[in-house]
Order: C-alpha cells, then sequence, then structure tokens
C-alpha cells in the first residue's frame, strides 16, 4: 500500500465544480475543410489546443465528445471554427460552452472571407477569450480528490503486464484510496477474463453493466473478426489474446468497479470505472472500436480526465490535447533508446530495484508534478495527437446515474 500525506497544488475553478490543472483555451473545427484555419489560428499562441472532426456529416458521437471536451475541466475558453456548409454547427457548440459558464465564440470561414482573414479574425477572438478566462477564473487548492485519471495501454510487449500496467495499478488504487477518480477502458483487450472482470464488481448493478459489455464486446469482435493482437506484440513475446488480456487489466489495479461509462460520461461519483467505447450492436457495422491510440486517448478524456496515462512496452511518440499525456514503460531497452518521449520507467520492478508499491508511489509524484503544473514529455515536445471519427453509440442512460 502506498502511504504518503495528501498533497495540495493550484488548480482553476469551473463553474460546475469541477478543477482543472491548466487553463487551455480550445479550438474546435467541425469540419476537415475547417481544420487548416483552426490549426493557423492557434500556431505560436500560448496554451491553446486545437481538436475537430474531419466529417461534414452529423455523428452523434463525435459531438457529444466535442461537447464534453468543451466543457472539460483543463479549458477555459472555446472558439469553433466551420467552413459553413457542413452540418455540425459551431455556433452551437458555442452556445452549450457559453452555458457551462466559460466564455465561447464562433465563426464561418466563409463569412470571415476566406483563410487569411479568417486565420487574423480567429486570433483576435482568441485573445479576448483568453483574457476573459483569466481574469474570470479563481484559483483553488486541488488534491488527489480533485483528479480524474484515465489510462489505456498500446504497443504492449511482455513487460506491460508484469510492469507497466501492475504498476499503474498500484497508482490506481491509491488515487481511489484518496477520493479521487480512476477510468480504464480497452474491453476488447479483456476477451477472456469475464469472470474475473465480474468478481471486481462493487454492486449487483455494476455487476449486470460490466457483464453486458464485456459480451457486447466479444460479439463484436467476433462479428467484425477483430481481436485486440498485432504483429508489433507477438514480437514483445505476447502469445495469445487472453495473456494480453490479464496484462492489460492489471492497470485497473485491485479496487471494486463502481460501474461502466460510455464515451463523453463522467463518472458520478469517485472511485474506479471502466469506459465502453465499443459501437453498440445495431451500429457495428459502421464503426470500430479504438482504431488507434489517440482515438482511445480522446475518449478518456472526454469523461474529464485532466490527466491520461499511457502504458507501452514498445514506445510510443504521441501526446494529447486538453489533458497532458503520462507515458510509461515496464522495457528498460524501451525507455532507454526512447528516453525523450518515455515519461515513466516500471522497470526496476522486474530486476528487483523497486517494489510495486514503491514504483507505484514514485508515478504518484509524477502525477502530481505534471498536475501541479510540470509539463510531462509529450507536452513539452509539444505532441497533441488526436482523433474523433465517425463511430456509433446510443446517448449514454443518464438516469443510471453517470453525467454528459
Amino acid at each position: 500500500m502506498i502511504n504518503t500525506p495528501n498533497p495540495t497544488w493550484q488548480g482553476w475553478l469551473r463553474p460546475d465544480g469541477r478543477k482543472g490543472i491548466r487553463n487551455l483555451v480550445l479550438v474546435i473545427y467541425t469540419v476537415e475543410c475547417a481544420s487548416f484555419v483552426a490549426h493557423a489560428i492557434a500556431r505560436d499562441e500560448p496554451d491553446t489546443h486545437v481538436i475537430g472532426f474531419s466529417g461534414c456529416y452529423d455523428n452523434e458521437y463525435a459531438i457529444r465528445l466535442m461537447l464534453a471536451l468543451a466543457r472539460h475541466p483543463n479549458v477555459g475558453a472555446v472558439l469553433s471554427v466551420g467552413l459553413g456548409c457542413e452540418y455540425t454547427q459551431p455556433g452551437r457548440i458555442a452556445e452549450v460552452t457559453r452555458a457551462s459558464g466559460r466564455p465561447a465564440d464562433s465563426f464561418f470561414i466563409q463569412d470571415a472571407g476566406g483563410t487569411s482573414k479568417s486565420i487574423q479574425h480567429g486570433k483576435e477572438i482568441l485573445a479576448r477569450l483568453r483574457e476573459q478566462s483569466e481574469r474570470e477564473t479563481a484559483r483553488v487548492p486541488m488534491t488527489l480528490a480533485d483528479l480524474t485519471v484515465g489510462c489505456e495501454c498500446g504497443g504492449s510487449d511482455g513487460t506491460s503486464g508484469l510492469a507497466g500496467n501492475p504498476v499503474v495499478g498500484a497508482f490506481f488504487d491509491h488515487l481511489v484510496r484518496q477520493g479521487g477518480t480512476a477510468v480504464f477502458e480497452e474491453i476488447v483487450e479483456m476477451i477472456g477474463l469475464r469472470d474475473v472482470l465480474l468478481s471486481r464488481a462493487a454492486d449487483e448493478t455494476a455487476r449486470q453493466q460490466l457483464a453486458d459489455t464485456y459480451d457486447k464486446a466479444e460479439h463484436y469482435c467476433r462479428e467484425v473478426r477483430q481481436w485486440s493482437a498485432s504483429p508489433g506484440n507477438f514480437a514483445g513475446g505476447l502469445t495469445t489474446i487472453e495473456e494480453k488480456s490479464m496484462g492489460a487489466f492489471a492497470k485497473s489495479g485491485t479496487q471494486p468497479i463502481q460501474g461502466v461509462i460510455k464515451v463523453a460520461q463522467r463518472p458520478d461519483h469517485p472511485g474506479l470505472w471502466l469506459m465502453d467505447s465499443v459501437p453498440d450492436p445495431h451500429f457495428m457495422q459502421f464503426g470500430y472500436t479504438n482504431p488507434n491510440d489517440s482515438e482511445g486517448l480522446m475518449d478518456l478524456i472526454s469523461s474529464g480526465a485532466q490527466i491520461v496515462l499511457f502504458v507501452t512496452g514498445r514506445g510510443s511518440v504521441i501526446g494529447s490535447p486538453v489533458a497532458p499525456l503520462i507515458k510509461i514503460t515496464g522495457n528498460s531497452q524501451t525507455y532507454q533508446r526512447m528516453s525523450e518521449d518515455m515519461d515513466f520507467d516500471a522497470s526496476p520492478v522486474l530486476t528487483g530495484g523497486e517494489t510495486m508499491e514503491q514504483s507505484g508511489q514514485r508515478l504518484l509524484q509524477q502525477v502530481i508534478a505534471v498536475a501541479g503544473g510540470e509539463p510531462s514529455k509529450p507536452e513539452a515536445l509539444g505532441h497533441r495527437e488526436y482523433f474523433i471519427m465517425y463511430k456509433h453509440q446510443e446517448t449514454p442512460n443518464l438516469s443510471q446515474g453517470c453525467r454528459a
């Protein structure tokens, strides 16, 4: 068990009571045709991130995700930019964002007069939004109880299940004991673990949610003939989906699982939660679950996670917008080879240099440092990869208590 005093640091208080560890201005584009202008508006602007949706036609999953990110605790203001032909309306995104108490604005590139005029117009709006956000947002103390942390893994090897993911599990256990919230996903990487998963349910309602989510994921994998195992996994020493699943599940730690949330839902109380990002059964022909690691991270951030963890035995160079990404590996060779990109080396638990609890304590201190303002390595390098895809999930059932 990790024993440490509950630390405090300064955050930003949002109107809904949540607290952010960053105070970002978010530029959202509503169609691929507006992406160039959106990125140009944000270029060289301090604390300004970009996300967007490529599709010209509405997709409920994508819209819910963008609205959740616009109201994320790390976001202080939003500018939404569209071309003018698309179904997804930037004005509606700004309207919902303003209703959350954040300054927001929007415009169409066609109305502004094209590329150069739109970039200039957008930068003028950004300056106003940033000044308003800085002036109106209060700084307040934060503790671990104010944090939501998400985790997924990718590029797994044999060390991921032996070191990287279990160290995250040790950290998650402490976060939950301190009143914080932990969210893990990748139910398609839990195939073969139905009984193990259900044994962790906090109550009968959570047990039923976990059973339904597992059964849907297994059905999905059979229908699309897609199992979450890759050539890179095999090269890293993994041999079966069950073997990979046991390693992936280790990141959940040992605490009871409170229930299941879908993309763009917030847990309605602290604790450990599973995110279901799999398309719903009658929509399976139109979407895939987590076509790349960036998409899965965006799903986790949409739950309100102020920080996301990414475990990779084989290494990765991605980052994320909105929430800082901390990259973890259990492979010492990967860490040495990619030390510019990898934040945390969990390999000492394999050599006897650290116990799992000691490594979890070290990860806890790194999370606290990033929450307090220290940039993670992807942040410092400027990595802000994102992917918002066409996917189809039914609107979350808010009557079950989880919030959009």
